[in-house]
């Protein structure tokens, strides 16, 4: 439920970061964010986090935090050329990587349940996509890259948590990226002439930094990095494949944007994908003909 919750916020902060970067270019964007919600985040991990949280998390949390930010500057730039729905759909197509990666990377056998609600969500996601009347373009391509990058943080994740405080971990990544989108705005886009015209005080701009950073950064990527503890990366992967589904509906009522009947079924589709992967029958049945043949 915890990450069902993230994967809302998420889609909805679809429509809030497209009206943003409409004023302020997307490493700025990025930086401010993210260093809103690391200064969140110091002030809580300085009273919950011992000396040697931060000695063991450093590495680990540097390393999530370079894929990251790349992950969201692909994306971020993606949303100047391509529908927020879109790239709710094409960030979603990580879900079709991460079992494969689990299993070469972790050597993680995915459960017989994430595979068939893996498909269902491939599934959903084509029909999402095909729903759509415009060409692939140039903002897709980087959104496809950055549903590499994502996939590949979902893993590493399971990775490091095992061995690393939440609070810290979380901490660390998320200062990584405010730094490194803050030397990509230095190097690309002129942050002193932004930051000192009237971008920041734009209503869509402010709201959408103020929500992004705390609900959409610290609060969702902390849940994500707990809820990973104890939860296969294949699962994670396939609850957050309704970030999508929550940017269509969201991208429907808030813009008006069409919603064909494709779209439709593809949400539906995700959306057992999700329940299926969540539902332990399956894993069930497979012990028990598994005990059936070693009888037989």
């Amino acid at each position: 439920m915890s990450l069902l919750l993230v994967a809302f916020v998420w889609g909805a902060s679809f429509v809030m970061i497209q009206n943003a970067i409409a004023f302020l270019p997307p490493f700025t964007f990025n930086a401010i964010r993210f260093f809103l919600s690391g200064l969140s985040l110091i002030f809580i991990a300085l009273f919950l986090a011992k000396k040697g949280d931060w000695k063991n998390a450093l590495l680990p949390g540097l390393f999530l935090g370079t894929i990251l930010f790349l992950a969201y500057a692909l994306q971020t730039i993606g949303l100047l050329y391509t529908t927020p729905s879109k790239s709710g759909f094409i960030t979603g197509l990580s879900v079709i990587l991460v079992p494969f990666l689990a299993l070469l990377l972790l050597k993680s056998k995915p459960s017989t349940s994430a595979i068939v609600g893996s498909i269902l969500a491939c599934l959903g996601l084509f029909l999402l996509t095909s729903g759509h009347v415009q060409a692939f373009n140039t903002g897709d391509l980087l959104t496809l890259f950055c549903a590499i990058g994502f996939a590949l943080h979902i893993i590493l994740t399971a990775r490091f948590t095992k061995n690393c405080s939440t609070i810290v971990l979380t901490t660390v990544q998320i200062v990584t990226v405010a730094l490194l989108s803050g030397l990509g705005s230095v190097l690309f886009e002129g942050p002193k002439d932004i930051l000192l015209s009237e971008a920041l005080f734009q209503k869509d701009v402010f709201v959408a930094l103020i929500v992004t950073a705390l609900l959409a950064t610290s609060a969702a990527f902390f849940i994500q990095t707990w809820a990973q503890k104890n939860t296969a990366p294949s699962r994670v992967a396939i609850i957050l494949t309704m970030e999508p589904v929550f940017a269509t509906i969201v991208s429907y009522f808030w813009i008006q944007e069409t919603l064909t009947l494709l779209a439709v079924v593809g949400c539906v589709f995700i959306f057992l994908g999700m329940l299926l992967s969540e539902m332990p029958f399956l894993a069930k049945l497979q012990k028990y003909y598994s005990r059936r043949k070693k009888v037989a």
